[in-house]
């Protein structure tokens, strides 16, 4: 049974949104992304609108089962976090409205989650993410990619780790699915 999950990585000036299917055995099929854009020179309440119009439109047309969102993190510029944090709160609100449960990843987990290190640069996800997906081209600009990056890694948390890849794949698990399990317990750890 495929499992959808929408990701979702929230900002102001872009907003990554995608779409993606997994299956028992995490194999991991893109089924929509892209990013709504809103300007700088336009007030908060506009921007925020934007996002809120998109998000529904995205919820509405591709129902996910869940709904995935990068964790807000205190960095240096905190007028950049707190636009981020209020683009996340938009998008919270319209999967409560639905029902969908959402999940919160840092960057570091999306990381180690999709390439097995948690100190990956964006260009190892966006490269790790193309391959899972089986794309041709990278998705682009990065907020697409991350996006895509947070559906696939919470699918893939939420099979329960190396127990449920196993079980998926029959009793046996194979490589990748070993050292993904093994990057996930050493990000857990940190």
């Amino acid at each position: 049974m495929t499992f959808r999950v929408m990701g979702v990585d929230p900002g102001l000036t872009r907003c990554g949104l995608a779409v993606v299917d997994i299956e028992p055995n995490r194999r991991s099929t893109l089924v929509a992304v892209g990013v709504v854009g809103t300007e700088a020179g336009r007030g908060l309440d506009e921007r925020l609108l934007v996002i809120s119009e998109a998000v529904d439109s995205w919820l509405d047309l591709h129902r996910p089962q869940a709904l995935a969102v990068e964790r807000v993190f205190s960095g240096t510029n905190i007028s950049t976090v707190m636009g981020t944090a209020q683009a996340s709160g938009v998008v919270i609100v319209a999967a409560a409205r639905r029902g969908i449960p959402v999940a919160l990843h840092t960057p570091t987990e999306v990381k180690a989650a999709v390439t097995g290190n948690g100190q990956a640069d964006k260009v190892a996800v966006t490269k790790m993410v193309t391959k899972i997906l089986r794309l041709d081209t990278a998705p682009r600009p990065a907020d697409a990619a991350d996006a895509l990056a947070l559906a696939i890694t919470h699918a893939w948390r939420r099979g329960v780790g190396l127990q449920g890849a196993a079980a998926a794949a029959g009793g046996s698990v194979t490589p990748a699915q070993r050292i993904w399990a093994e990057a996930e317990a050493r990000a857990r750890r940190r």
